[in-house]
């Protein structure tokens, strides 16, 4: 095969055949440096380089284009920089291209744990993981490590730049010191794998507020000798102790600031409560010891609260005490008739009885002793007892009106006694079933809604000892809970009877019910309720004939509780209603203003005015050659319908005609419209231009109103030919009648003139007669005929408020 042939096969293989190098993805991270190179080595020639994104964004980089290749250079790259980038290459006119993936990544810091400094013992504590300016972050894992063992792992989220996990739990006091680390991990292929992992971990400071609190050392100790008591405490940081000891009068008085407290030579007054307080910055604990003094019994007591001189029914409290300790017994007795009768007796210091509702013979001495190994001691009390003035007052003390429905308090008040008893009765002697509260000096009886069934006396009775007043009040129940109503058989027609109805409802007593009709202050009718056990509801019936005149009249219902004691606001009620009255349409009246006889161009306005309720649909109508066109329709009171530039065919009658659901009225005014003639037209039949001997046919057309009259003459002539409907007929022309004519035509309002010329040819010969002798006589006829048309259409003209000449039919002519 010849060389040259075989090179000519390759070439085009050789071409197509150059290789475009780009690696096809670049991992590159945040802030680095990075050039990408674009190169075709096999091109013989210079390559054209030319870089694109396939992304919505800039490429954010600089070129560096030699000969055979280009280069793509990244300076400082950021997030921005992540592309998917296309090198294309031309060589001796072919394109290659090739397209890279560019990825970004950041991981610059270790994770930042905060929190662990800070772990209270027992509750639930969180630690915060923290690793800033990461990307891709959905590449991330955070995992919380425990010496080997994972905690808990949390991956990324798509769109931030932080990466934040929190561990939760509860540390033990165990957990104090060690450590706990948090791991981040980028899994991103391609990565470093010096650079896939970060941790950091922390040791765990676990706090706690004091607990454990304790106190060791003798609580009970003989009067004169030494008392030493210790406390001890956990807690972190190390807390601080003082003691403070609890006095009787609720007071506390503060002994000192260490573990030890030491006390020398103790008395009674030493005896009591003492308090350990433990502190630190996370709390406080304390705990308490009773410190006894043991001593024969001294500085016993009786007392009486409230007080040893009483009234009857009064309670007492009789206590005994003594501050000596131990105190083995206590007795608390009653003397009588010179013995001590023993009431309670008591193993420890104190000892007391209560007396419920002390009576005159409770009074008396009461003897308190008390008991240790070491003696006794003996002190007594004298008490007395009065008897009450009781007084009782009802709220209130007159006849009550309440309202159903509404709430009723009756308010029993007792004075003078310490413990009134309280019982609300009826006449009858029986209890109330009613809610009622007593409240010391005071009971209520709650009427909660009150109901028809709560009328009658209600009687408050109070017992203080052997005492007893009481004192009544009456109740009277009424119902008015509603305004009255009002209905109508309307609509109201005059001239009908109709009748208004007023209901109230649910209304006692009925009979003091009363329903007043009032047109104004004018009474027009009233009635009374009668006798009902129960709520009722009253009806009154108002019957009328309706007059034109009540239109818009306010009838008022009004119903009156005549019964004392209702409130003035509570005892009237009323209702109203508008009359609306209905009647069909009257007084309808059509004007037209300036004039029914107007100009061509002139303007009109015509206005139908009607009275109807409700407002009737107004319809404006022209009627001409018996043909009804409707103008302009509405719903109201008035029509308007203006016409600004009125012409011939506005002429006719105007019918203004108003319906509603009860009839209709209607009137009428005919409106004529007068025009100049205008328009006019002069046909010749059968020519201008005619043999001597024949005759012609003038038709002459115009528009006009009134009908005009209608002259026709030979011009240079004197002589004037009138016409009725525009036709003149000229018989047997001699060539005397050549020449140039007028038509004029002419009414009130002005004329036109049409100016023609006739032209008589003479006779040269006799000719036999032929069919065009004949047809002159039947042109003739038929020109009378037309005339007669004319007739009648001038007269159907003045109808229609125009006219218009006959128009010349040749074929007639």
């Amino acid at each position: 095969m010849d060389s040259a042939f075989l090179l000519t096969l390759l070439l085009p293989v050789a071409v197509v055949s150059h290789v475009l190098d780009l690696p096809s993805e670049a991992l590159i991270k945040v802030g680095d440096r990075r050039e990408l190179t674009c190169s075709m080595s096999s091109c013989p020639e210079k390559v054209t380089f030319t870089w694109t994104s396939l992304e919505d964004k800039p490429l954010f980089a600089s070129f560096n284009t030699m000969d055979r290749e280009s280069v793509m250079v990244f300076e400082n790259v950021t997030k921005q920089h992540e592309n998917t980038i296309v090198c294309k290459a031309t060589c001796e006119r072919k394109t290659k291209q090739a397209t890279t993936k560019i990825k970004v990544y950041s991981f610059p810091r270790n994770p930042v744990i905060s929190g662990y400094d800070r772990v209270i013992l027992g509750e639930v504590s969180v630690l915060d993981c923290e690793v800033s300016s990461v990307f891709p972050s959905e590449f991330f894992e955070l995992e919380w490590l425990h010496g080997d063992t994972v905690l808990q792992n949390y991956m990324g989220e798509h769109g931030t730049d932080v990466l934040r996990n929190q561990y939760v739990f509860t540390p033990s006091s165990e957990a104090d010191g060690k450590a706990i680390t948090c791991q981040a991990t980028l899994h991103l292929k391609g990565v470093p794998s010096d650079e896939k992992t970060k941790e950091t971990s922390e040791r765990m400071k676990v706090l706690s507020a004091p607990h454990n609190v304790k106190v060791s050392g003798a609580t009970a100790v003989s009067l004169g000798s030494n008392l030493t008591l210790t406390c001890v405490a956990e807690g972190n940081p190390k807390p601080e102790f003082t003691w403070t000891a609890l006095k009787p009068d609720g007071q506390f008085l503060e002994m000192g600031k260490s573990q030890d407290l030491f006390m020398h030579n103790v008395s009674l007054s030493d005896a009591g409560t003492y308090q350990c307080d433990v502190s630190n910055d996370l709390g406080r604990q304390n705990t308490t010891v009773s410190v006894i003094i043991q001593a024969p019994p001294m500085e016993t007591l009786i007392v009486a609260s409230p007080q040893s001189s009483l009234k009857e029914g009064d309670t007492v409290s009789i206590s005994c005490k003594s501050s000596s300790v131990p105190v083995t017994q206590v007795i608390l007795s009653r003397r009588e008739n010179g013995k001590d009768r023993a009431l309670m007796t008591s193993e420890g210091d104190e000892s007391s009885v209560i007396i419920h509702s002390v009576k005159l013979s409770d009074s008396g001495v009461f003897v308190c002793e008390a008991f240790n190994e070491h003696g006794s001691q003996r002190t007594t009390l004298n008490l007395t007892v009065e008897a009450h003035f009781l007084e009782v007052e009802l709220q209130p003390d007159s006849v009550i009106v309440s309202d159903r429905g509404s709430s009723l308090v009756l308010s029993c008040q007792a004075s003078a006694c310490p413990r009134p008893e309280f019982s609300w009765k009826n006449l009858s002697n029986m209890r109330i079933l009613r809610q009622y509260k007593t409240d010391g000096f005071q009971s209520q009886l709650f009427l909660d809604p009150v109901e028809l069934e709560d009328e009658g006396t209600y009687l408050c009775e109070v017992t203080c000892g052997s005492i007893k007043k009481s004192k009544q009040t009456e109740v009277k129940v009424f119902s008015f809970p509603t305004s009255p109503i009002i209905k109508g058989s309307g609509p109201y027609l005059v001239e009908e009877v109709t009748k208004l109805t007023c209901t109230v409802q649910e209304v006692f007593p009925a009979n003091r019910f009363q329903i007043l009709w009032m047109d104004g202050e004018r009474v027009m009718h009233s009635e009374f309720g009668s006798f009902s056990n129960g709520t009722t509801n009253l009806t009154s019936v108002y019957s009328y004939r309706v007059d034109r005149k009540d239109q818009g009249k306010l009838i008022t219902c009004k119903v009156f509780l005549d019964m004392h004691g209702v409130p003035a606001a509570q005892a009237e009620r009323t209702a109203s209603t508008t009359l609306s009255i209905h009647y069909p349409p009257r007084a309808t009246k059509i004007t037209v203003s300036p004039l029914t006889e107007l100009k061509e161009g002139e303007t009109v306005s015509i206005s139908c005015i009607s009275d109807s309720f409700p407002v009737g649909r107004t319809v404006l109508s022209r009627v001409s050659d018996g043909i009804q066109t409707e103008l302009i329709a509405s719903d109201g009171v008035e029509t308007l319908l203006t016409l600004p530039s009125v012409a011939l065919d506005d002429s006719g009658f105007y019918v203004c005609q108003t319906s509603n659901m009860y009839g209709n009225h209607s009137d009428s005014v005919e409106i004529t419209v007068n025009a100049p003639p205008r328009n006019t037209t002069v046909e010749i039949f059968p020519s201008t231009d005619v043999q001597e001997g024949q005759n012609i046919t003038i038709c002459c057309r115009s528009v006009s109103f009134p009908p005009p009259a209608v002259f026709l003459s030979k011009l240079n002539s004197e002589t004037n030919i009138y016409s009725l409907d525009g036709i003149f007929l000229l018989i047997n022309l001699t060539p005397n009648d050549t020449g140039l004519y007028q038509v004029n035509v002419t009414n009130d309002l002005g004329y036109e003139t049409e100016i023609f010329n006739i032209n008589v040819i003479e006779k040269r010969y006799d000719t036999p007669l032929v069919w065009t002798d004949f047809i002159i006589p039947a042109i003739c006829l038929g020109a009378a005929a037309a005339l007669l048309g004319a007739v009648v259409n001038v007269w159907r003209a003045r109808k229609k408020g125009s006219y218009d000449l006959t128009k010349c039919n040749p074929g007639t002519v």
